[in-house]
């Protein structure tokens, strides 16, 4: 430790500095002047160094040795932490401005208000703070911020952590302004059968699903896809209820509903975290598991593939016989490899495309 700190052109001197000054000057060793003080030598060598603060204690005893005021002593001690703050806030920012450049700040400002701020980066960067509601930018780097990292079939990047927690602390921030009743599995599964009733009912399906799972202590929030979070959602209790996020990373009617199921299988199943894209192990694969299962009857599935005709007319009437979304079925069949996914005629024909809009 050092009685003084360099920063930039600023220098913040610690009281032990001017105590140092008053030991060398007196002509005595520091042991005797820690007795003329009444304390021991290791406090004053540690004040020299800078090792501790100056207490209030201490403060009084060298106001009545040298005829100051006890404020002249605390007085050191404030203006030190201060500069001592401002150092630290000052290399906090740099911190800071290195995560920023890995968020699409165009992102809040287009579905969430956020001022333009052009060219004004460490504004902007406060305007993310406060908005996210948090310390500082640097906490979006930890893995732990809020729910776990799923494993997935590469590590994700930082830039992937970064904004995969930028999405899911706005997930939270939306949830905990929500006064939902607590989670109940029961009616969570009722609202999940309500949920596949409603997947060709692409004008009108959001605000039903959402108030059939606010019912059953869901909160579910869709969010536009933020550039590199590589992820398709996220789960995770808060309080007494559960937040379920899925974004438009892909927002066609098959995917969406695909993640959707996928999100609702790790909350059935008791799991929460972030869903990756291309995850390939253990829950993942339940979760997976499950959305198919669920969205698509296995035994009806079956006889369906068994046929061998995967036109645009024997689609729609297979998606009529289990009241889905016939993208739906299509997707399954090119995740299954019955159609190609290069089929671009019957993509046109059977995949509807999401818009989310924030409110």
């Amino acid at each position: 430790m050092s009685s003084y700190i360099e920063y930039n052109d600023k220098i913040a001197f610690h009281p032990g500095y001017y105590i140092n000054e008053i030991v060398e000057e007196s002509g005595l060793t520091q042991e005797d002047f820690a007795k003329r003080l009444d304390t021991t030598p290791k406090n004053i060598s540690k004040l020299i160094n800078g090792e501790q603060n100056l207490s209030r204690d201490m403060a009084l005893k060298l106001s009545r040795m040298m005829g100051t005021s006890v404020e002249y002593w605390l007085n050191f001690q404030k203006k030190y932490d201060a500069l001592l703050a401002e150092f630290d806030s000052d290399k906090e920012l740099n911190e800071e401005r290195a995560v920023f450049r890995l968020i699409n700040y165009v992102y809040f400002k287009k579905y969430f208000g956020l001022p333009d701020l052009p060219r004004k980066v460490d504004e902007q960067i406060k305007a993310v703070r406060e908005f996210l509601n948090v310390a500082s930018l640097t906490v979006l780097k930890n893995r732990d911020l809020a729910v776990n990292f799923r494993r997935y079939s590469a590590e994700p990047s930082i830039s992937n952590v970064i904004n995969s927690n930028v999405m899911v602390q706005i997930s939270i921030n939306k949830a905990i302004q929500v006064d939902a009743p607590k989670f109940n599995k029961k009616k969570f599964s009722e609202a999940v059968d309500f949920a596949l009733s409603l997947t060709d009912k692409h004008g009108e399906f959001f605000p039903l699903i959402k108030d059939a799972f606010y019912e059953s202590g869901v909160i579910f929030v869709v969010l536009p896809n933020l550039d590199n979070s590589g992820i398709n959602g996220a789960t995770k209790k808060v309080g007494n209820n559960i937040m379920l996020m899925v974004n438009d990373r892909r927002a066609y009617s098959d995917t969406f509903w695909f993640t959707l199921f996928h999100e609702i299988g790790h909350i059935i199943n008791g799991d929460y975290g972030i869903t990756y894209e291309n995850e390939n192990e253990g829950k993942e694969d339940a979760a997976d598991l499950y959305a198919q299962r669920t969205l698509i009857p296995q035994d009806k599935y079956e006889k369906f593939v068994e046929k061998d005709s995967f036109t645009e007319k024997s689609i729609r009437e297979f998606a009529d016989v289990i009241s889905r979304d016939p993208g739906i079925v299509l997707g399954r069949l090119q995740n299954d490899g019955y159609v190609s996914y290069k089929n671009a005629r019957l993509s046109g024909a059977l995949r509807h495309k999401y818009q989310v809009h924030v409110k």
